[in-house]
């Protein structure tokens, strides 16, 4: 199954990513990740990409277009789920002739939709581990020890990109760049509307559920 997850930063994405890998065992592929992975490790295109990950704009189609054609093209027969990739509807066009030049294409793309302010608390709230990644939150998802990761203890971070500023241009770059991937998609009939505004719980039994009905 080959799975898009659709949606403004902060909808939840990477989260439902994870429970559809449990279920379906699918390979998960996370643009951000493997950016943020370039980056730490110093690579040409972890440089390349850092000025535009930290202002909050996109990064340049020729870089994630070819880093992801190469991630697709190891993942599973099991298939995969693309976690903020494509964001402009120039890559979903990429995205199509690489996987129709191997008779392949996209089974569903999951939409989720979340109001503006609950991508703001939810952003801005969040705290990350710079050792290990893990993820917390100021109000919803607290730490044992304040400040603290659960983890390795070492001290909790707020990454650039999440900062109130830097949110706020991220969600305008989504509207005008990234919302238009969803027309494209809707034109090939694939697109599955998901209301996440509604507790994580609940909106993974909606994927759940029409992911479900297409392998029937």
């Amino acid at each position: 199954m080959r799975i898009i997850l659709l949606g403004a930063p902060g909808a939840g994405k990477g989260t439902h990513c994870k429970r559809i890998v449990e279920k379906y065992k699918v390979q998960h592929l996370s643009s951000g990740d493997i950016l943020r992975k370039e980056r730490a490790a110093n690579t040409e295109l972890g440089k390349k990409a850092q000025s535009y990950m930290d202002s909050g704009k996109l990064v340049p189609d020729e870089l994630i277009v070819e880093m992801m054609a190469e991630a697709i093209g190891k993942a599973p027969a099991a298939g995969f789920v693309l976690d903020g990739f494509p964001r402009t509807v120039n890559q979903a066009m990429e995205l199509d002739k690489a996987l129709s030049s191997k008779g392949r294409n996209i089974d569903a793309v999951i939409n989720l939709q979340v109001n503006k302010d609950i991508i703001l608390n939810r952003m801005t709230g969040r705290r990350s581990c710079p050792k290990c990644g893990a993820v917390y939150h100021i109000t919803n998802l607290k730490p044992k020890v304040e400040g603290k990761c659960d983890i390795d203890g070492e001290a909790l971070v707020q990454r650039a990109d999440d900062k109130p500023e830097v949110v706020k241009e991220r969600l305008e770059t989504y509207k005008e760049m990234t919302k238009p991937v969803v027309g494209f998609y809707e034109k090939k009939g694939c697109v599955y509307e998901v209301d996440a505004n509604k507790s994580a719980e609940e909106v993974i039994s909606i994927i759940f559920n029409t992911l479900d009905s297409l392998i029937k």
